[in-house]
């Protein structure tokens, strides 16, 4: 699962943070009425659904969209220990993330609310000693919640110089269920769920959505960060060097959308619902 060279403990420890990131990157929802229960918790409602054309998920206009140019983000330093400076640096990596989104939804013709962005210090109840949540996006609130004992508790393990750009991939990817939301992308890869004939169609559509926020997540990077630093190869290294998951897809496929959202000229780079199905497993 990672290179040999890494003690049973190390592999232990890697994987562990990567069963939290797939907590981490589903969007709340009601359990579906059938299939396997996948610990994710979404909200299925589409409240005001931002686009009154018919969704297609496959051909959808954002895919046309040129990626967003990159803005100034000076993000606060974030001292993991308060939690006002988590609050301060959640909300000014929103802000980053909206002013850099904000020419894509310009382009579609949209102008959805912006979501909010709050703490916390309570767990969900769900969570366990091997699967807890960092954060979490719900579309019937238009909000991205960030869960701040779990944070810490996996920033333990995260040098200090490689936490910010670690937890601005976070926000990144909570963000892009947002942007997901707002385009219909999201409700139709729930109503795809719920209709799913069978687990394995029901963990395609996951895989492929949660794949896409992580490729999402690498256009937030790119936009927000050094061009010619290491934010890639850092959130990379911590979020998906090791654990194959059958929610969020393998290491390597992770790695490999992250990567295309930061490289690809267009946002179609974050196709996942047409990629292959060796790309999405």
């Amino acid at each position: 699962m990672l290179v040999g060279a890494l003690s049973a403990a190390s592999v232990a420890l890697v994987a562990l943070v990567a069963s939290t990131v797939i907590v981490v990157n589903t969007p709340q929802e009601e359990p579906p009425t059938g299939g396997t229960d996948l610990t994710a918790f979404y909200d299925s409602a589409l409240h005001a659904r931002p686009h009154p054309a018919e969704v297609d998920i496959v051909d959808h206009p954002l895919y046309d969209v040129a990626m967003p140019e990159p803005v100034d983000c000076e993000l606060p330093e974030l001292r993991t220990g308060s939690d006002d400076s988590w609050e301060a640096f959640a909300n000014e990596a929103g802000t980053c993330l909206n002013d850099l989104w904000a020419p894509v939804m310009d382009e579609l013709g949209l102008d959805p609310d912006l979501p909010e962005i709050t703490v916390t210090n309570d767990a969900l109840a769900t969570d366990t000693d091997d699967s807890f949540t960092l954060a979490y996006y719900e579309s019937d609130r238009g909000l991205i919640t960030v869960v701040l004992p779990s944070v810490r508790q996996v920033g333990e393990q995260i040098p200090d110089d490689h936490e910010a750009h670690v937890w601005l991939a976070l926000m990144g990817h909570e963000y892009a269920h947002h942007v997901q939301y707002a385009t219909g992308i999201l409700g139709i890869s729930h109503d795809l769920r719920r209709r799913a004939g069978s687990e394995a169609d029901e963990l395609d559509t996951l895989r492929r959505t949660e794949l896409q926020a992580e490729c999402m997540a690498g256009v937030g990077l790119r936009g927000l960060t050094d061009p010619d630093g290491d934010a890639l190869d850092v959130v990379n290294e911590h979020f998906n060097g090791g654990g194959d998951l059958d929610t969020h897809g393998s290491a390597a496929n992770r790695a490999f959308w992250l990567e295309s959202g930061y490289t690809s000229p267009t946002v179609g780079g974050c196709n996942t619902y047409e990629a292959s199905d060796r790309d999405v497993t």
